[in-house]
């Protein structure tokens, strides 16, 4: 009954299940996408005087905004194949970048098709039930008036801010071009990064203050547990950097010279995430080191107190032994007080020895 209780945890499938999902990963298979029951389509059309939001409710309603002199963000809640389609060959989105759309598991990148500017990355979220790091792939595309954003997610994801900003004349998001939502949109999902590894480090402190305090078989499941937890974090951060340099890099006529140091902000905002999760990592090994310690620590004071009593029990085993012998002449033996003799010594010599145990300090 005891040793079932630990092995389960050992062999959770839930567990299982989430080391296969987090470590397979193959660029080369298509995975077949579940396709929502419905999208929905959210425009926003404005100018640093107004701001038009709408819903659609077809396709071929966002089509007129490609040739609009406003600022356009068109952002697509779930993802249908036909739909996808039909707007990336409207906007002149090319094949390649449509896949990547449309794809699953992608790592975070940056793209230059037909003087378009395509990135792709994954908003992350802190499952508190599950203790784990959730993703949700992100396809942006900026062109000359107008950012559309292909989310997988229709029920969540980080832009209610910059939703509310839109909403509000004077803001710098109304007073710039679209390279600038185009910036605004990854800066909200670089930032919501802290947040994830925020909740991640209060997770490793507890169980850090856990394993102190009482380090068991169920601490090293939790243990593996955050790494996993690790593995996905610094799977979707750490190619972030190479993305936003890129931009930086591409001199696309699209991105402004005054909104490159915008993406240099971004830039070393993703360093100090990617910094902050290489820490974690190592705080995560140095819990393992430390759970092995504090489990060979218990060992050893086990040993310990079996050792001093071993030490202790000898002086009577030894006395018992020579009393104990079929010899016809030990002293001793036909006194009255030969058995009162013995068990005093039985008695005083392991009080002696704790003495003197204690004397050295070695209990």
């Amino acid at each position: 009954m005891f040793g079932s209780k630990y092995f389960s945890y050992l062999i959770n499938p839930l567990e299982l299940l989430r080391t296969k999902k987090v470590l397979h990963v193959n660029p080369t298979i298509v995975s077949p996408r579940a396709e929502p029951d419905e999208i929905r389509i959210f425009v926003y059309d404005f100018t640093p005087q107004q701001i038009d939001v709408k819903e659609v409710d077809k396709v071929s309603e966002c089509f007129p905004y490609i040739d609009s002199d406003t600022i356009t963000w068109i952002n697509v809640d779930g993802l249908k194949k036909t739909e996808v389609e039909s707007i990336c060959n409207h906007y002149g989105i090319h094949y390649l970048i449509t896949e990547d759309i449309l794809s699953i598991g992608q790592r975070p990148k940056m793209d230059e098709i037909n003087g378009l500017l395509f990135c792709l990355l994954n908003m992350l979220y802190f499952n508190e039930k599950d203790s784990a790091v959730e993703t949700e792939q992100i396809s942006i595309v900026l062109g000359k008036n107008f950012v559309i954003s292909f989310q997988e997610d229709a029920s969540r994801d980080v832009f209610n801010p910059l939703r509310e900003k839109l909403k509000v004349a004077g803001t710098k998001v109304r007073q710039n071009k679209a390279d600038f939502l185009f910036y605004s949109l990854i800066d909200m999902i670089v930032d919501n990064y802290y947040l994830v590894m925020e909740k991640l480090g209060d997770k490793i402190e507890a169980l850090e203050e856990d394993i102190v305090r009482n380090a068991n078989t169920r601490s090293l499941v939790q243990i593996n547990s955050l790494r996993k937890e690790m593995i996905v974090l610094k799977r979707s951060v750490a190619p972030v950097r190479e993305l936003v340099n890129g931009i930086l890099r591409s001199e696309n006529d699209l991105v402004e010279a005054k909104t490159e140091k915008y993406f240099k902000d971004v830039y070393d905002h993703i360093v100090q995430a990617n910094d902050l999760a290489e820490n974690y990592r190592d705080m995560m090994m140095n819990l393992h080191d430390l759970y092995l310690s504090n489990v060979n620590l218990k060992m050893n004071e086990v040993m310990k107190v079996m050792a001093v009593v071993t030490c202790l029990l000898a002086p009577a085993t030894v006395i018992g032994g020579i009393f104990g012998m079929n010899f016809d002449a030990i002293p001793l033996l036909h006194n009255r007080w030969g058995f009162f003799i013995s068990v005093g010594l039985m008695l005083f010599i392991p009080l002696a020895m704790i003495r003197i145990f204690r004397r050295r300090g070695w209990f």
